[in-house]
């Protein structure tokens, strides 16, 4: 039987691993399975792990009030150092470009664990920008043994890294299986979304705004709040819905800048049901978020990706999303067209991240890969 450890410290990490987990723990017969949360983010995850019925098997309970990259990094992997000592995993799974999956990535290594890695191979080429996402991915894969791309683009960049081609998968994005299965809960009333601080029913129509890059904190956000400014006036039938980010580097400005505006409804941070609830009732999106990019094309929403670079352009290619950067001017000209032609650039265009089955084919590459009995693997082509 073979021992894995799942590890995740975010709520984006927790949304992509759940389905993931579900899959392994399906086959008792071939996998001891362990959860790991480090608590990154503690209350955004706990909602997640709630939504999806994980009980970590381990809580590091990491998280420290204006806690700094270099602070959290070194407690992370002091602490699951530890853990891998004790436990002895065979594979330690982790997901993505947070911190704790650098550092768990890296522990793993050291104790003699097999990585894998879910969501591999994304790329800006930019080291500062997602920062320090870029990086921490881009170190990951130097310490992977089998690394899940979720599409083709994302195998390329993997392949001229030098990665030998066998240990690289294509499985789709698990983000896909994840909304898929809130969606279908929601659709039939067994979820329901909860909103503070918004009165309900739901101003229509609304754009959905989000924000929380580290590279967007400042003069960025700063411009991003007078973009929404301008589009108050120039779009006297729109309502816009803010859910903040935490980070008192977003909480002030934001709050500085549109608090008590007209048809401003700034939220505090909301559950993943009701985040998933708005993004399929609003007209678009606009947002920083890698996950939201990968989310838009599965609800057939377009988003305007407040950024200069991504590392997702298979949702730029599909048409579901167009960067606009984080200029004033940028930003609302970019509003202005999707309004004018809200079916350019998407219509009919599918999904670039799979079709909501990437986690069976990452358990299926897992049981090839490490267990005797050679478990058949479907991979996207």
């Amino acid at each position: 039987m073979l021992k894995v450890m799942v590890v995740m410290g975010t709520r984006p990490e927790a949304i992509k691993l759940a389905p993931v987990v579900r899959e392994l723990r399906a086959r008792r017969e071939v996998f001891q399975v362990q959860v790991c949360v480090t608590a990154q983010h503690r209350e955004m995850l706990d909602q997640v792990l709630d939504i999806f019925s994980i009980r970590p098997d381990f809580d590091l309970k990491l998280m420290e009030r204006e806690q700094t990259l270099a602070g959290f990094a070194a407690r992370a992997l002091a602490e699951l150092d530890a853990l891998f000592r004790d436990e002895r995993p065979g594979i330690v799974l982790v997901q993505g470009d947070t911190s704790t999956t650098l550092m768990a990535a890296l522990a793993a290594f050291y104790r003699g664990a097999k990585v894998a890695h879910v969501e591999a191979g994304l790329r800006t080429f930019d080291k500062r920008a997602p920062f320090p996402e870029e990086i921490n991915r881009t170190l990951v894969t130097d310490v992977t043994d089998v690394h899940f791309a979720p599409t083709q683009r994302a195998r390329q960049n993997l392949l001229r890294e030098g990665i030998d081609p066998g240990r690289i998968f294509v499985t789709g994005n698990t983000i896909v299986d994840a909304l898929m299965d809130i969606t279908a809960r929601l659709e039939s009333g067994r979820l329901r979304p909860s909103f503070k601080g918004l009165q309900t029913p739901l101003p229509a129509p609304f754009i959905l705004v989000t924000v929380h890059r580290r590279e967007n904190h400042g003069r960025s956000l700063r411009s991003i709040c007078w973009a929404i400014r301008d589009l108050i006036a120039a779009l006297p039938d729109f309502h816009f819905v803010f859910p903040i980010h935490l980070s008192p580097s977003v909480q002030g400005p934001v709050r500085e800048l549109l608090d008590g505006l007209p048809r401003v409804h700034l939220l505090p941070p909301i559950d993943y049901v009701s985040f998933i609830w708005l993004m399929q009732h609003c007209t678009f999106i606009l947002s920083d978020s890698g996950g939201v990019q990968e989310e838009a094309p599965s609800l057939r929403k377009h988003v305007l990706v407040m950024r200069e670079v991504t590392e997702r352009p298979e949702a730029v290619e599909s048409g579901w999303a167009q960067l606009v950067g984080s200029d004033k001017d940028q930003i609302v000209a970019a509003t202005l067209d999707i309004l004018r032609e809200p079916s350019a650039g998407n219509g009919h265009r599918p999904n670039p991240f799979g079709d909501g089955t990437a986690a069976r084919r990452t358990v299926e590459v897992l049981c090839a890969q490490f267990n005797s009995s050679k478990a058949p693997v479907t991979i996207l082509v």
